[in-house]
């Protein structure tokens, strides 16, 4: 039987939000030892149905129309702009589950992303999906802990330095730049910066919103300030 992407990547979900990665915790990755700022009070929690306006509705209806599961992360407090989150949604779907990026190597830069902002969320959320999708434990470690992995295939390499040097740098240099184009083509190039803005909002709409962490799941140590 053929496995789609989507509903490869939606198993995964599943699996990291209820049974966590099942993996030994270290210093830097710990079983819901978030951040301090992360244990306050939700500051966004769930809407009640009740208290939902008519466009919320429409929106909270159309995500489960489209996704199949009702709201949930980061789109929780994306609905008090309904609009925002409608759109947030949809250029997810495309990046999530039409890139032209490989699974393994779209997770990793998620991963890329996730560590940049500390956020525990997305974080506990994919690293069992980059995992099931071919990313070695190991360097998924070497992330959480802020380092440059080691024993990356070339494709994961090209992904790290081009995703490090977008979010450290704010551009990209001509020799990695030249590398991506030579190996993803345009069109990768794009979904690969796409998809580290993306998580770039989410992880700042989750990190200034307090979104709860989804228990027994994996969460980063934040870096020294």
């Amino acid at each position: 039987m053929t496995v789609s992407r989507r509903d490869f990547i939606r198993g995964g979900v599943g699996s990291a939000v209820i049974a966590g990665t099942g993996t030994a915790a270290s210093p830097a990755t710990s079983q819901n030892a978030a951040p301090a700022s992360f244990a306050l009070a939700d500051r966004m929690p769930e809407i009640p149905v009740d208290k939902m306006t008519t466009e919320q509705k429409k929106a909270a209806d159309e995500f489960l129309a489209e996704r199949k599961v009702p709201i949930f992360g980061p789109f929780v407090p994306l609905l008090r702009s309904p609009e925002v989150m409608q759109r947030a949604r949809a250029m997810g779907d495309y990046l999530r589950y039409k890139s032209v990026l490989p699974p393994a190597l779209n997770e990793f830069a998620i991963l890329i992303t996730a560590r940049r902002w500390s956020q525990n969320y997305i974080w506990a959320v994919h690293q069992p999906i980059a995992v099931k999708a071919g990313v070695k434990t190991e360097i998924t470690q070497a992330l959480a802990e802020g380092r440059r992995p080691e024993g990356m295939s070339a494709d994961e390499e090209l992904v790290y330095e081009f995703s490090t040097e977008l979010h450290q740098n704010q551009s990209v240099s001509d020799s990695t730049y030249g590398r991506a184009v030579a190996r993803l083509g345009e069109q990768g190039v794009i979904d690969l910066i796409g998809v580290n803005g993306y998580y770039t909002l989410l992880a700042m709409v989750l990190n200034t919103t307090r979104t709860a962490v989804p228990k027994n799941t994996q969460t980063l140590a934040p870096f020294p300030r």
